[in-house]
């Protein structure tokens, strides 16, 4: 605001001229300039349309190798060494051939290369959009007359449908084995999600994942966790057990493994427990010594290429019938379109996979941008996810997202850019075109403690429930009811229960925010909570009220009563009855041809019990208002003006004052009050304005 400089200091107050707002255009004329700027492009939009869009155009011609290069390979070495035995180890969460899995990982890195803004995210398999994967992969097997466990690679004689050499797809559903009806559920919930994630980025609808929040995405991550715990334990222990679905899968699991107890490979348990201490010592060390190592240690391959040495040599599927991954094909499969059918089938189960996965990949590069110091783009993090999805969905690949735990190594590795994400996919490349064939003994059990593993970091964020209950029940009971409802009922419902908690949590808070009254502190101009601090120096016949939080609909009833309560007056009951017997009064006198009663009278009949003379509102902490909020404050306020309380504002917000002019409660016709008298830019002066006006009006009455 400008300040005039002719009246810059009036009695030492400054003066404060608002400035004239610009005329307002019509909807016409705003959407006729908008398509207009859409619609225009010339050289140098056309090339900045092209770096929006394909970020890789934008910063690889301003790439410095002798800077960049070693770090971005060095990453890029170590992710790809980790995201070979993850791919093989999740395809059990998915229930797909370990070769999908490689084939996901090779693309969703290239592709999110290209279009990706985060320097530090690494985009591949996430374990729990496997899980969510896999559920809808059973069920449509199930549905679809297949038995999930039959031809299971993970399961039976390790006899594959797919052979060394990479085979053709079967055309038809009715010749479509298990592994081949398999994949394609699962690439149709890929597209359906990558469809999801693209049109979410098309209209800049990535502020929704906002809405997800920390406590949240922390109890799904647990509840989650827990459930694919529970499903690798039959893995670890070498026990057959049917495959759950619906809800309570996690209480059912439990009780089959229990049942099946009896029947645990002796093998399979011993090998669990001894790759489950190597890998979680490894673990322990590398945090404990993460500062002096370089690199991480790649404790996952070495476990996997030593138990599949010991596999082989000892022929432990021959010797003991521990099962074994079996053949994994090298080479690629020709493209196919995924089934229309089947994508109808499941669009409502790629809904909350494609927000899981937009969730977790928009939250992780914005956690690596904050810490590096620099900036990405949500509504492009939608589209490059999205594409990570839609394009492998034709390449026999499934859903994939931004995974904390190999962002976190590729960031200390060294990665400076998305370059090394390349470097990851050659790893993987070569993987698929020569090295896939070696991994044919390596035990299911081994892939299982892989998995367990990995979800180390998630099942200890429960240590953080104390701490978060107490900073915030209400987010503590967000992260409970998440959790649980993952555990007790499934995953897809845990996620909708989180949201419902989280909004009721949030309509909670706004419903019944604090409120309280204030004093002035002594020897200043300004004012604090009388409940929360000693000492403040009341203003004597000024109650000044403030209220914590937006005034709505839901909340205009508690605003009302919190109002009443502290200042000690009910100012709507006592109007209404005031106003009740001056309607009697005036009736009766009307009936009896004599002049109404004196205003005096009525007001000695209904007496003001009311201490003060002015009530002040700190509108500082006032949000927002909308139409229940402003009728609020329109009747309270002929309530007082009723019992001769003028009620003025203070420190009112741009946006409440805008719906206050517009609402008419500034206007002229609401009072005889002027705008400039009803509210003021400081709760002192208001204070001040209201003890000035008091005295006048004192002075006026025992003149007369």
């Amino acid at each position: 605001m400008d300040v005039s400089p002719e009246c810059a200091h009036q009695d030492r107050v400054p003066v404060l001229v608002r400035r004239q707002p610009p005329d307002p255009q019509g909807l016409l004329e705003t959407l006729k300039g908008r398509l207009q700027r859409s619609c225009t492009c010339q050289g140098k939009q056309a090339r900045e349309l092209l770096q929006d869009l394909v970020p890789v155009t934008r910063w690889l011609p301003q790439y410095h190798p002798r800077e960049d290069l070693a770090g971005d390979v060095m990453s890029g070495l170590v992710i790809g060494i980790i995201l070979v035995p993850q791919a093989i180890a999740y395809s059990l969460l998915a229930g797909l051939q370990p070769i999908y899995s490689l084939y996901t990982s090779f693309f969703a890195n290239l592709i999110y290369f290209l279009l990706g803004t985060s320097r530090h995210v690494s985009v591949g398999i996430f374990s729990l959009l496997c899980l969510m994967v896999g559920q809808v992969v059973d069920r449509e097997l199930q549905l679809a007359g297949l038995d999930p466990t039959q031809g299971d690679p993970w399961l039976g004689t390790n006899d594959s449908t797919l052979n060394a050499s990479v085979p053709e797809l079967p055309l038809g559903p009715q010749d479509c084995g298990r592994d081949c009806y398999a994949i394609r559920v699962a690439t149709a919930l890929t597209l359906m999600a990558g469809i999801y994630q693209v049109l979410m980025g098309v209209f800049r609808l990535g502020f929704m994942s906002a809405y997800l929040s920390p406590p949240l995405l922390d109890g799904f991550a647990m509840g989650a966790s827990v459930t694919i715990l529970t499903s690798q334990l039959k893995h670890l222990l070498g026990v057959r057990v049917p495959r759950h679905q619906g809800p309570g899968m996690v209480l059912s699991t439990w009780l089959s493994l229990l049942q099946g107890i009896g029947q645990a490979n002796l093998c399979d348990v011993l090998t669990s427990a001894v790759c489950l201490a190597m890998l979680l010592a490894a673990r322990e060390l590398s945090d404990r010594y993460r500062h002096r190592l370089k690199v991480p240690l790649p404790t996952e391959l070495v476990v996997i290429v030593v138990a599949t040495l010991a596999s082989h040599f000892g022929q432990f599927h021959q010797r003991f019938g521990s099962s074994v991954a079996g053949d994994i094909p090298t080479g690629f499969l020709p493209p196919r379109v995924p089934d229309a059918g089947l994508m109808w089938r499941v669009a409502l189960d790629a809904l909350p996979v494609a927000l899981v996965g937009s969730a977790f990949s928009i939250s992780l590069a914005e956690m690596f941008a904050r810490s590096h110091g620099y900036s990405v783009r949500a509504n492009q993090e939608l589209l490059a996810v999205g594409c990570c999805n839609v394009v492998p969905a034709f390449f026999h690949c499934f859903v994939t997202s931004a995974a904390l735990a190999k962002s976190l190594v590729k960031t200390a590795t060294g990665c400076r850019t998305q370059l090394s994400s390349v470097v990851s996919a050659a790893v993987v490349l070569l993987v698929l075109l020569a090295l896939a064939p070696l991994f044919r003994d390596l035990q299911r059990c081994v892939l299982a403690c892989v998995i367990v593993v990995s979800l180390r970091g998630a099942l200890r964020k429960v240590s953080d429930l104390p701490r978060l209950w107490r900073l915030s029940p209400a987010d503590a009971l967000v992260w409970v009811a998440t959790a649980a409802t993952c555990v007790l009922v499934s995953v897809e419902a845990g996620l909708l229960a989180g949201v419902l908690m989280s909004l009721l949590s949030l309509a909670g808070r706004t419903q019944r925010p604090h409120a309280t009254l204030l004093a002035r502190i002594s020897g200043s101009v300004f004012y604090e909570d009388t409940a929360e601090f000693e000492g403040l120096v009341p203003e004597p016949g000024v109650q000044v009220f403030r209220f914590v939080g937006p005034l709505y609909y839901a909340n205009k009833d508690f605003f009302l009563q919190s109002l009443y309560s502290l200042t000690g007056l009910d100012a709507g009951r006592v109007a209404a009855k005031r106003r009740e017997l001056e309607a009697r009064a005036s009736k009766g006198a009307s009936s009896n041809g004599k002049e109404p009663s004196p205003a005096g009278t009525v007001t000695s009949l209904v007496p003001s019990t009311a201490s003060f003379h002015t009530v002040v509102i700190d509108c500082a902490s006032l949000l927002f208002l909308d139409v229940a909020g402003l009728a609020a404050l329109q009747g309270l306020r002929r309530d007082y003006e009723a019992l001769g309380i003028t009620m003025l504002l203070a420190s009112c917000g741009p946006a409440v004052r805008g719906v206050l002019r517009r609402g008419g409660f500034l206007g002229e016709d609401e009072g005889s009050v002027a705008v400039e008298e009803q509210t003021f830019h400081s709760v002192h002066s208001a204070v001040q304005a209201a003890q000035v006006r008091h005295r006048e009006l004192a002075t006026v009455q025992s003149t007369v």
